[in-house]
This record gives C-alpha cells, structure tokens and sequence, in this order.
C-alpha cells in the first residue's frame, strides 16, 4: 500500500493574492497528456470552507482534472494558482485503487497521512500516534484502529482512508468516487460524515463523482463535466429540469422525498 498525497504541498505556482480565502484557482486551463487535450478551457476558484462537487461521466476527464488540481498532472496551458500560499490536500481515494496485499493495520494506514508532515523516511512519534487516534475517533471506528485494513468492510475502510487524509492537517478534503462499491445505508453514513466535518473543521470539501444523485443534496456547487469542458453552477441551478435534459439527453424529474432531492 503506497503513501497517497495526502498532506504533500502543491508543486504549482503560490502567488500572494489580496483574496486571503481563497486556496486554488484555475485560469483558462487546458489538461491532457502529451498533445491530446481532455478538457479544455477550465476557470474557477476554491475557497476555504467551499463545499463542492465535480460530476461527469465515466471517461469523461474526471481524474484527469483531480490529478491537476491536486498538483500531480501539470496544464498542458493556462495556470493553476494558490493565492494563499502554500496548500495541503487530504486526499481520499477510490477503495479499489488501495494496495491490500500487505497485512497492514488501520491505525498502520492512518499514519501514512503523516509522511508529508514528518517525511516518508523518519518514524512516527507518539505525537503522530495520537493525532491518527483522535482521526480515527472522528470518523467513528477508533475501536478498530489495531485490526487488519483489510478485513474491514467497505464502510469501515472508506472512514480510515478519511482518517489518514485528515491527519495531513488538510486546507482541503478531496474524496475520488467515495461512494463506489457502497451500499445504500454506507453512502449515506458516509456523506452524513462528510457533512459533518465541513461543517464542524471548516474544511474546503471537494467531491469527484459520477452520481449527481449522490452529491447533489450536500454540496453547494457543481462542477459538470461535458463536452470537454467543465462548468461550475449553483446545485439549484444543475436541478432544472431544462439543464438535465441538455446534459442528459432525456427528460428528468426531480422529486423532493423528505427534504432531499432525488432525480428520476
């Protein structure tokens, strides 16, 4: 199980700004590899305590626009800033894209979310121990924390890989398809959770999905990819069915069931 960019610093350009809130900002980018371009054209800004979601089809340049923003793909043109200087990123990946192979406890997990604090090479002290405890308590399974990762189910692994990104002391949450491979009741604990640590850490929440029925009663914004591109609008706004049925290409209702939004 390799060390994720959990807490690593942003290898793109910091430049002071008279706007101190805001972290990361894309102007006019262009993200591909090599000549071909996936999207084209991409401007918006991230703001600390932003609550948002990027939503598009499977291929549809979703990890190719994760990888930029999280400093590991460079834009092919236009610039990607961080106005208020240095950022780190609490990083949680797709459950598939973890390595099990080694026998490795959860607490064993959570403490890899420090390596970009003390470093890879240097061993955790009792001061790390105690920060990935503390995560683990916050996202509910500290009892859990000397069993094997492994033998967790699908719920219980998504909160650790949570844990080990918050323990990077994070300016922002950044979560690739959470919810994959979850069952009702699990996604919806999970996003309670999410929820609850915007809310209670003021974290700027940034959430990768390919569900708009997933994010769209808990972030503030939408990130759609299409065509391309990808624009970012208010969730009241993605909900009209005139938008659906552009984007979608079929006529969608949205239903209000107990004060959620429910597209069908």
């Amino acid at each position: 199980m390799n060390p994720t960019p959990s807490s690593a610093n942003v290898s793109i350009a910091a430049i002071p700004s008279a706007h101190a809130t805001e972290l990361l900002r894309f102007e006019n980018v262009d993200v591909g590899y090599g000549r071909r371009r996936v999207l084209s054209d991409v401007s918006f800004g991230l703001s600390a305590g932003d609550y948002v979601a990027i939503v598009g089809s499977n291929g549809s340049g979703k990890t190719t626009l994760l990888r930029s923003l999280l400093g590991l793909l460079h834009p092919l043109s236009g610039r990607i800033t961080t106005p208020g200087g240095a950022l780190h990123f609490g990083y949680v990946p797709q459950l598939q894209a973890v390595d099990e192979i080694f026998p490795l406890t959860v607490l064993e997990v959570v403490l890899m979310g420090r390596y970009g604090r003390i470093g890879a090479l240097r061993r955790p002290r009792g001061e790390d121990r105690e920060r990935c405890l503390k995560a683990l308590s916050e996202v509910g399974i500290e009892h859990l924390a000397q069993r094997l990762y492994r033998e967790l189910s699908g719920g219980q692994k998504q909160r650790a890989l949570i844990a080990r990104a918050l323990t990077g002391e994070p300016d922002m949450l950044v979560l690739d398809e959470h919810t994959n491979d979850l069952d009702i009741g699990a996604e919806k604990a999970i996003m309670t959770l999410i929820d609850r640590l915007h809310a209670e850490r003021h974290l700027a929440v940034v959430m990768v999905s390919h569900s708009l029925n997933t994010v769209a009663n808990h972030a503030r914004r939408i990130g759609i990819i299409a065509e391309g591109g990808c624009r970012f609008l208010p969730v009241e706004d993605v909900l009209q069915p005139e938008y659906l049925l552009g984007l979608y290409g079929v006529p969608l209702r949205v239903l209000e069931v107990q004060g959620s939004h429910v597209i069908v």
